[in-house]
């Protein structure tokens, strides 16, 4: 197989596959492309190409551009917070009729699904799957419509009383407030992803009044670097979001807790137990929501716009028994920080709100998952310090205490930000003493997380939708030589639909001994010789689509190193592997062969 030119592979991907499936078909991209450009929806000339001071100022532009990026997204979360509670006090007032309850979750996660699915499908979900899919796998790009349908989809969403969090799609809101400003003003790419993390920083700092956690999840969970260059500027917006939250609705913490004292060294024990319960509901929470949203996924496409109202029903019928269930509630997380709720309400809570946060994100309503565990954990601390301090009261402190740390736990078992977690439950206390018994936990609780459930829950919602983000190891090995180095265009390929027959007449006159096989969705799948020779022998009238695994099939990504592509290749033993997009696993941008990989080492098969 030759070395083609790019228009080559531009051909074969244009004429093999049909336009709508280069269109993502997930719950991230239902139907309209994120990088597709419509009339109207990009600026003729961006700022900087008019101004040819400000092109040449770009470092200076970017910072000032960070202050405005978190004045923006403060004066928005201030909106989505004064939005959420006072739409949600009007659904639900104070000693309400129970059908309220019933009724404004079924029809509300029925409304906003079909507005999910017909005009902002990039607006469904938690917000930081999609930030960081945006940053690795989209350019950095966020569209002005996406953020709209996300701050007016999940402020409805979540006053109609589905208890998904405000702070997730804050973070894309943020995120996308900051990819619509740098590419009006025509930032390089490079500099557009730059300021991603810069929207998210400046969102989460003004959802939890906590400016610090913000730079540390910033970098920590979004860029995966706590040395990265962006860093100054993710300050700056951190510390500007949380002035305009300050300044908006005043310096109130998120939680009134009282102060925190340790009663007696035997506690930490109590702690440890605490961050073990921590990693067994994080571990429960993290596989029940993923095996049911893959089954939402299974479903046929046409039913995408009702499914959300699966958790709509669900809630409502939780809430007609019993209210606490509905919405985000902080309200009732002070209560159990504050030691006034009963212990029987918190353990139902844990199991109750589990079910309704999990099949509510599942069925694919707008919201995240970050107040979601926050409230479960401090129910789960909640339980556990009342029960200890039942049997020792005098080793023991309040439940108060132990709510407050099984917050932060469950937290780092699900999110798996454990310096954040820290970090976030400290600027809500202002108390240091709650440091250790933090620290205790979340490396329990982290611990067994991580070892019942390997990936992280947003690497794998991202999965699910066939979008694969780099890992740790993946963004260190930049320097590395990469796929892209060495891949080239596709030139041949095997139709699904033929039969196992025709593939094996075809690969015998051809001196390729691997093949990539397409269907209208682009890339379904490799096979070789070998395996179709054995198909053969057992049914020679199968078709290609039914020998190949579309879900599950060896490739790399441009950005991965070549000696990723060499251990692929051995594993599979096959001599080509497809070159796939990060951001839809069946969309072939090329191919890398044994021969190139060798050639770009300087190795010829020939000498």
């Amino acid at each position: 197989m030759s070395r083609a030119s790019a228009s080559h592979l531009t051909q074969l991907s244009l004429t093999s596959i049909p336009c709508d499936m280069l269109i993502d078909e997930h719950p991230l991209g239902m139907g309209i492309p994120e990088t597709s450009q419509t009339p109207g929806s990009e600026w003729r000339t961006p700022l900087l190409h008019r101004f040819a001071a400000l092109q040449e100022r770009e470092e200076q532009v970017f910072l000032v551009l960070a202050l405005v990026i978190g004045a923006f997204t403060g004066l928005t979360v201030v909106a989505f917070i004064v939005l959420t509670e006072r739409l949600g006090m009007r659904l639900y007032p104070p000693g309400g009729s129970p059908w309220r309850r019933l009724l404004f979750p079924a029809l509300g996660s029925l409304s906003i699904g079909y507005l999910l699915f017909r005009y902002f499908p990039y607006a469904r979900g938690s917000g930081v799957p999609q930030t960081k899919a945006a940053l690795y796998a989209r350019e950095g790009r966020i569209t002005l419509r996406t953020v709209l349908g996300k701050f007016f989809c999940t402020s409805a969403t979540l006053a109609c009383g589905i208890p998904l969090g405000r702070e997730g799609p804050s973070v894309q809101v943020g995120a996308g407030i900051a990819s619509v400003l740098g590419r009006l003003l025509g930032l390089r790419p490079e500099k557009v992803k730059a300021l991603l993390p810069v929207g998210a920083a400046a969102a989460i700092a003004a959802a939890f009044n906590t400016p610090l956690a913000a730079v540390l999840f910033s970098l920590e969970e979004i860029v995966g670097d706590l040395h990265a260059p962006v860093l100054g500027s993710v300050v700056l917006a951190s510390a500007t979001s949380w002035m305009v939250l300050r300044l908006l609705l005043g310096n109130n913490p998120l939680f009134k807790v009282p102060q925190y004292q340790l009663v007696h060294p035997l506690e930490f024990a109590v702690y440890a137990v605490l961050g073990i319960a921590g990693g067994l509901v994080s571990v429960a929470f993290t596989k029940l929501l993923l095996g049911m949203r893959q089954r939402f996924l299974l479903l046929p496409g046409k039913t995408t716009w009702f499914q959300p109202v699966a958790g709509g029903l669900l809630v409502g019928a939780m809430g007609w028994f019993v209210p606490q269930v509905l919405g985000v509630g902080y309200s009732f997380v002070g209560d159990a920080l504050n030691g006034t709720m009963a212990l029987k309400l918190m353990f139902w809570l844990i199991v109750l709100k589990l079910l309704a946060v999990t099949v509510s994100y599942a069925a694919g309503n707008a919201g995240g998952i970050f107040g979601p565990s926050l409230f479960i954990g401090a129910m789960l601390g909640g339980t556990v310090g009342t029960f200890a301090h039942r049997f020792f009261p005098a080793y023991t402190a309040t439940p108060g205490a132990y709510a407050l740390v099984g917050m932060g736990a469950v937290f780092a078992g699900i999110v798996r930000a454990p310096m954040t977690s820290v970090l976030m439950i400290f600027e809500m206390t202002q108390d240091y003493a709650v440091i250790v018994p933090l620290m205790i936990a979340n490396l329990v609780s982290l611990f067994i997380a991580s070892r019942l459930q390997r990936k992280p829950i947003y690497e794998e919602l991202a999965s699910q939708d066939g979008i694969h983000l780099p890992t740790a190891e993946t963004r260190q090995r930049q320097s590395q030589r990469q796929v892209i180095t060495a891949m080239r265009a596709v030139t041949e390929a095997l139709p699904s639909e033929i039969t196992v027959q025709e593939a094996l007449e075809r690969v015998r006159s051809s001196s390729a001994r691997t093949w990539l096989v397409i269907d209208r969705r682009g890339l379904a799948g490799v096979v070789n010789l070998p395996t179709l020779e054995r198909e053969s022998a057992a049914d020679a009238a199968r078709q290609l689509r039914e020998i190949v695994d579309g879900r599950d099939f060896p490739h790399v990504h441009p950005d991965q190193g070549l000696n990723l592509a060499l251990e692929r290749m051995g594993a599979n033993r096959i001599e080509i592997l497809p070159v796939v997009s990060r951001a839809d696993v069946h969309q072939l941008l090329g191919v890398v062969s044994l021969r190139d990989v060798l050639e770009s080492y300087g190795v010829s098969q020939e000498s």
